[in-house]
């Protein structure tokens, strides 16, 4: 990283069917925590629009786009003005019938300095994402800015220690989330909490194992299925930062927030001096983790 202490932001805003109205959320989050001196801001999964994968229709394909495209043009010309790094999420058009789920890091001289397409992709009631996004091809190399090389992940990678580890192998020296998650409101209050607590406590993990600060980008609000098929989803926020220990270093709420924190990125070098975890990993013996079950 450029600098000792690199400021950063999230943006946590609730999206609704009004794609102009979430461009104009998603810009005044970038511009608040511009003003507020952050150097990298990260916005949540596919913040362009509601998250659209509680049902299947191929009509919803209209909502994807090229990359380069109009939001990389948008997200472009902010970074430039603003003079920070921003990571996006979008739905992307490839080619007719050829979607992906894509995180976009502009530079800030307003260049699409590189792309992340999701690798793990689920298929579960109210997130139907195998029906729209093909399985990412770029691996997990991180994308090198002027604030440091980044290790963007997006949302289900989240839940899978390989895809941290393979990051900070090839150098990455932040793990960044753009994430869409939620409940389902006919889960009990219990299995809620157990379900947050989980998806805070394997990132924190990735932190720790990786000696990498990590930032994770959720959306908020209650979002219904149009079809009724399904109870809707209601995304429970909680972004975070947390730093090469897994401390959390600042976390948003439920509601829509712009937050700032401040990393410390030395940190991570004495981390990695006290818990050398890449020194004494035992390559020699992993070769069964390519294999899908030890049967």
């Amino acid at each position: 990283m450029k600098s000792a202490v690199l400021r950063v932001g999230l943006v946590q805003q609730a999206c609704g069917t009004d794609l102009d109205a979430n461009q104009r959320a998603s810009e005044a989050g970038i511009r608040d925590a511009a003003a507020r001196g952050a150097q990298l801001v990260l916005l949540q999964e596919l913040h362009r629009s509601v998250y659209f994968c509680q049902h299947e229709s191929t009509e919803l394909f209209d909502l994807a786009e090229p990359i380069p495209g109009p939001s990389t043009e948008w997200l472009g010309a902010l970074a430039k003005e603003l003079n920070l790094v921003i990571v996006g999420s979008l739905f992307e058009k490839r080619a007719a019938g050829l979607y992906h789920n894509t995180a976009v890091v502009l530079e800030r001289d307003g260049t699409l300095a590189g792309i992340y397409r999701k690798m793990h992709i689920p298929d579960d009631p109210g997130y139907y994402e195998k029906f729209y996004f093909t399985p990412g091809d770029l691996g997990f190399t991180p994308i090198q800015t002027s604030v440091g090389k980044l290790g963007v992940l997006v949302c289900w990678d989240q839940w899978y220690p390989e895809a941290a580890r393979l990051m900070a192998l090839a150098g990455a020296e932040l793990l960044l989330y753009p994430t869409a998650i939620g409940w389902n409101p006919q889960d009990a209050a219990e299995e809620r909490q157990r379900q947050r607590d989980a998806w805070v406590t394997i990132q924190r993990a990735h932190a720790i194992a990786n000696g990498l600060p990590l930032l994770v980008a959720n959306r908020v609000g209650f979002e219904p299925d149009p079809t009724g098929q399904w109870p809707g989803a209601r995304f429970w926020g909680h972004s975070f930062v947390a730093g090469p220990q897994g401390e959390i270093i600042d976390a948003a709420g439920e509601e829509p927030t712009v937050l700032v924190a401040d990393i410390d990125c030395r940190r991570s070098e004495n981390v990695r001096r006290w818990w050398p975890f890449l020194r004494d990993r035992r390559i020699d013996a992993y070769a069964d983790l390519t294999k899908r079950y030890r049967d």
